[in-house]
């Protein structure tokens, strides 16, 4: 297992997540990133339909190869699109011309294949992270095993250094750890301080064969990265009643303690000691440097363990 800074920086807005972002903007977000000290991004070909590796592989073009961490994911090949109409944008919430549509395989072909684009867009020859990409939605039995063997292979030869599945999906993530062949699992949305889905089965697994996680979405979307708000989405939909009524009580405990709920947020997780670093995005530079002044505020103990007699978080196992 490779070293993974303590936190990453989630590249899926270069991808024009919800809006157009353009190119000075783009880099200045991975320019405050870098400025801020952090060396570890997060990309995937489904983000903005490759844009968000092109964007972040012209800026790394500046870099020193070994100063930095990349991951990118495997899962969606990228093909021409026989029937854009000259001007309609993407339908998956990235605001780029759909030029190009997204062809899931995650067969060993298919694998090899969506591992060299990749690489051409950053414009690199290796990576030191390889995730399968929500291999639940192939709908096809053992597609997680056969993407993740053929994933074993090109780090045997040296193209990645670690290996692992990406995804939000609970039973995806536990029969990769099951495999044996993992290193490293992206958990999205499901270790939060509003979801622990992970808890016991995916961290017994994770115990049982060696497998570190890295926590991304930690925010479900937005809910937790402010004071919770009513039109905030939550796993990329609208809010629960439920889940808003828990939301507001974290913030309120939080608040006696004097932390801002998205730093308890974004510490939430690296208290597990299986989990080497978290992702989160940035829309802007600020929100880069936000985050990281969240990641370093003082958090005391007392306030985890009220979490924890409330029952809004599990023991620490």
């Amino acid at each position: 297992m490779i070293d993974v800074p303590r936190f990453g920086l989630g590249c899926a807005p270069l991808g024009n997540l919800f809006r157009r972002f353009s190119e000075p903007e783009a880099e200045a977000i991975l320019e405050a990133a870098w400025s801020a000290g952090v060396r570890y991004f997060d990309t995937a070909p489904h983000y903005g339909l490759g844009l968000s590796e092109e964007r972040l592989g012209r800026f790394l073009a500046t870099k020193l190869r070994d100063e930095y961490v990349v991951s990118t994911k495997v899962g969606r090949l990228l093909r021409e699109n026989p029937s854009w109409d000259g001007s309609a944008t993407d339908a998956t919430g990235f605001v780029v011309p759909a030029r190009l549509r997204r062809e899931l395989d995650y067969s060993a072909s298919g694998v090899r294949a969506s591992v060299e684009d990749s690489l051409a867009r950053l414009g690199l020859d290796r990576a030191d992270i390889l995730y399968v990409h929500d291999p639940e939605l192939s709908g096809v039995p053992g597609a997680t095993e056969s993407a993740l063997t053929a994933l074993a292979e090109l780090r045997a030869e040296g193209v990645v250094g670690a290996i692992g599945t990406g995804s939000l999906g609970v039973d995806a993530l536990l029969a990769t750890a099951r495999t044996g062949l993992a290193d490293v699992l992206m958990v999205a949305n499901r270790y939060t301080l509003l979801d622990q889905s992970v808890v016991p089965e995916l961290l017994e697994a994770c115990d049982a064969y060696d497998v570190r996680i890295v926590a991304a979405a930690v925010f479900n979307s937005g809910l937790l990265a402010s004071a919770p708000r009513r039109d905030a989405k939550y796993d990329y939909g609208d809010v629960p009643d439920e889940v808003f009524a828990r939301a507001l009580e974290l913030d309120k405990i939080c608040g006696e303690y004097g932390v801002d709920l998205p730093a308890a947020a974004l510490q939430y997780p690296l208290r597990d000691p299986r989990v080497v670093s978290v992702v989160a995005g940035a829309a802007a530079p600020d929100q880069v440097r936000q985050n990281l002044a969240h990641l370093a505020a003082p958090i005391p103990s007392e306030l985890w363990q009220h979490l924890t007699e409330r029952n809004l978080v599990p023991p620490l196992s």
